[in-house]
């Protein structure tokens, strides 16, 4: 079985560029050492970084496979919503890469993220993250509290 990597982390991302700089370096060196498979979330910046820098090192790692974890179909349905109202970036079908959603319709909505993390750390070996541990609460939090107690390999880019 290939090794895999998830991505969790707080919405909003300061020192983006530094940030996407150590992510790609490290991303790289773990395919190195063997990862091929690679899975984020859709929800915040970290998200987004974590998916664009998994894209360009395909192009020179055929061999990757990105996985998309969408927490339902009313996320994809806001995110279109948001951008004909809002006129943002549009939100593109994930038509490059997996897509994986898991059955969590019937979760309250508000713990629909939560419940996602925790599948998608229940698949993989290794968790980056950038979570700030001195949050009193977050999901990003509590889903590397999760990671640890499974035993996973944590590496912290805050």
């Amino acid at each position: 079985m290939d090794k895999k990597i998830c991505f969790i982390g707080h919405r909003n991302v300061y020192k983006y560029g530094e940030i996407e700089k150590r992510l790609y370096n490290l991303i790289e060196e773990k395919i190195i050492d063997g990862y091929k498979c690679f899975t984020m979330g859709t929800h915040g910046e970290f998200d987004k970084l974590a998916l664009s820098v998994c894209r360009q090192l395909r192009n020179f790692y055929k061999f990757i496979k990105i996985e998309v974890v969408i927490t339902s179909f009313k996320t994809i349905e806001s995110k279109i919503e948001h951008d004909e109202i809002f006129g943002d970036e549009k939100f593109m079908p994930y038509n490059d890469v997996q897509t994986v959603m898991y059955e969590i319709e019937e979760v309250h909505f508000k713990k629909q993220i939560i419940v996602s993390n925790q599948q998608m750390i229940d698949t993989c070996d290794t968790l980056i993250c950038y979570v700030d541990t001195n949050r009193y609460v977050s999901g990003a939090k509590i889903a590397m509290k999760y990671a640890l107690k499974k035993g996973l390999n944590i590496i912290n880019l805050f």
